[in-house]
């Protein structure tokens, strides 16, 4: 059952929700420094963003600007969104179950799973650990390399309704050599979660949409979050997903389109509350065994995203970012259209999470490009309790 809201406003705006029965409405989150990070979305470049803060005293949603820009009305508050590569942390987490259950070891080879799957230019699955996947330590290439239509209009709009498998997405990365030697270094390629999409299906006999459907949308009641295969549209209520293909170019609509390239990195919808839920599960201990939850917070150094977050570590699907209150764990996603962000208390009693309709963000006039992440002072303030 959705949580009622109220207190609606309009463009800019709060939400309260009592989330927990006997919590005092003077104990509910301080919701001006959360709306006024959220309003400095817009100068990075944001039409409009949501973002709702779950806490022990209560939940808040607040928005900005607008979820479609040409009728100037504000994102839903209860809108769906592509939530791009926080899809890595539900295919993670059915991985892990597997390893729970005895059916695999994060030891085991890529090709004790998928024999031959994995061969050519250098690229071995013999020689690739399930763990090395989760974790991109893997040195596999980024099969998108192989999309030139991703990053231009023309391109994108001939192939948004394009449908592909994950045998198809695979060979497409195969096509270069390996970044390193597996274990030598970090590097992020969504290869890596395809394959792990492959190896569910292998073990389970069922496709990895099925699997987080029954293991946790279904289990959590995630009512609002779906896996789709091919399915090019997303469910009512959402805001336009915009996607502008160069910093002087024209914003385009683009909220249609296939997610099968995507796939297991990358492919699923779902809602603030719904994003929320999952977090918190996750970091309480709801969805793994302590054993499995410990492998996925096992991290090393992910310097290539230092620059949007510094000093992040990456775990199993999962990334450490450090606060100046501790850190949080996380993993935002960007597709065209949307751009998702969050985090999650390591006790699991605060989470955030933050949807844009946009991944490609281009700053006002005036204002200077960010230094990190454009969401990474809101959500330290929301996590560390300054919101």
């Amino acid at each position: 059952m959705r949580r009622t809201w109220i207190a609606l406003v309009a463009l800019s705006g709060v939400a309260l929700s009592t989330g927990v029965a006997a919590a005092a409405p003077q104990h509910r989150p301080d919701t001006s420094v959360l709306q006024r990070d959220t309003d400095k979305l817009l100068d990075y470049g944001a039409p409009g963003a949501l973002v709702e803060l779950d806490t022990p005293n209560g939940n808040v949603k607040v928005r900005s600007g607008y979820g479609n820009t040409a009728a100037k009305t504000p994102v839903p508050w209860d809108a769906h969104f592509r939530i791009g590569s926080y899809t890595k942390m539900f295919t993670a987490t059915v991985v892990l179950q597997l390893v729970g259950e005895g059916r695999l070891s994060l030891e085991d080879t890529v090709d004790r799973w998928l024999p031959g799957v994995v061969t050519g230019n250098g690229n071995e699955g013999t020689k690739i650990t399930v763990r090395q996947l989760l974790q991109h330590t893997s040195g596999l290439p980024e099969y998108t390399r192989a999309m030139d239509f991703l990053g231009n209009k023309e391109g994108f709009e001939a192939n948004r309704l394009r449908g592909f498998t994950d045998r198809q997405l695979v060979a497409m990365a195969l096509r270069y050599p390996p970044d390193f030697t597996p274990g030598s270094s970090w590097a992020y390629s969504n290869t890596n979660f395809v394959l792990a999409g492959m190896i569910i299906k292998r073990i389970t006999g069922q496709d990895w949409q099925h699997e987080v459907r029954e293991r946790i949308i279904e289990p959590l009641d995630l009512d609002n979050t779906s896996a789709p295969h091919n399915n090019p549209r997303v469910p009512e209520p959402h805001a336009v997903g915009y996607q502008r293909f160069s910093p002087d170019g024209q914003d385009i609509d683009a909220t249609v389109l296939n997610p099968s390239w995507g796939d297991a990195a990358g492919a699923i919808i779902s809602d603030t509350a719904d994003a929320n839920k999952f977090l918190r599960a996750l970091a309480s201990g709801k969805v793994l065994r302590p054993a499995q939850l410990a492998e996925m917070r096992r991290t090393v150094p992910a310097h290539l995203f230092d620059k949007g977050w510094p000093g992040v570590q990456y775990g199993l699907g999962i990334m450490w970012i450090p606060t100046s209150c501790g850190g949080y764990w996380s993993h935002g996603g960007d597709i065209h259209g949307f751009k998702t962000r969050n985090g999650v208390s390591a006790d699991g009693k605060r989470s955030v999470v933050v949807t844009i309709n946009s991944d490609s963000l281009v700053p006002k006039q005036g204002t200077p490009a960010p230094q990190h992440d454009v969401s990474l002072d809101l959500i330290e303030h929301a996590l560390c309790g300054t919101s």
